[in-house]
């Protein structure tokens, strides 16, 4: 069996799927943080190709990139300036050669995550 990454990102105050948030795929190896992918979610708030393709999985750890600040103004939230949440950071492991599944529930004011399947 081979490892990849996926994501789902739902917008939780409108109710529906977070269509056209980018998104950006780190690799970090001590202090180094390598971009590998940057994608952008589609209609169903996931992305068209798994944001790490088995063909390219290594045991590791990332960081991936939600830029939720410039999805917000796109979706018409009346947000404060600064914004509360701009980019997201989520650190994670993969420790071995399996399907990760990194979702995001998303409003303007929280956000959650966990390990999918």
């Amino acid at each position: 069996m081979s490892g990849y990454l996926t994501t789902h990102v739902l917008d939780t105050a409108r109710g529906c799927p977070a269509a056209g948030l980018r998104i950006e795929l780190f690799r970090l190896e001590g202090e180094s943080r390598t971009l590998i992918r940057a994608l952008t979610t589609n209609d169903d708030g996931r992305t068209d190709q798994h944001i790490l393709p088995a063909a390219e999985f290594v045991v590791g750890t990332y960081e991936l990139v939600f830029h939720a600040g410039k999805y917000l103004d796109a979706s018409g939230a009346d947000l404060a300036d600064p914004k509360f949440l701009d980019q997201i950071p989520l650190r994670f492991g993969m420790s071995e050669a399996v399907h990760y599944h990194v979702p995001l529930l998303l409003s303007p004011y929280s956000y959650s995550t966990y390990r999918g399947s």
